[in-house]
């Protein structure tokens, strides 16, 4: 029985670490994109202060508006 609930709770628990990292993620993608994209200067600006804003969401800990405002850079970006 304690065994059993240990495998759920460790299936519980695993998905939560395996996506808490993912902002370095998307902020590497986003840089990785930015040299060779093909947008206006307006948006450039806009995926900049996006990036920024993400990685500074990141760091205070809000991983969710952190993943909101960098995958809005994405989808401009189109990755």
């Amino acid at each position: 029985m304690l065994r059993a609930i240990s495998f759920a709770f460790a299936l519980l628990i695993f998905p939560a670490t395996a996506f808490a990292n993912s902002c370095p993620t998307i902020m590497a993608a986003i840089d990785a994109a930015m040299p060779s994209a093909q947008l206006s200067a307006a948006d450039m600006t806009k995926v900049m202060e996006l990036r920024a804003q993400g990685e500074s969401l990141h760091q205070s800990g809000d991983h969710a508006g952190s993943e909101a405002a960098l995958n809005e850079a994405k989808k401009m970006l189109g990755i």
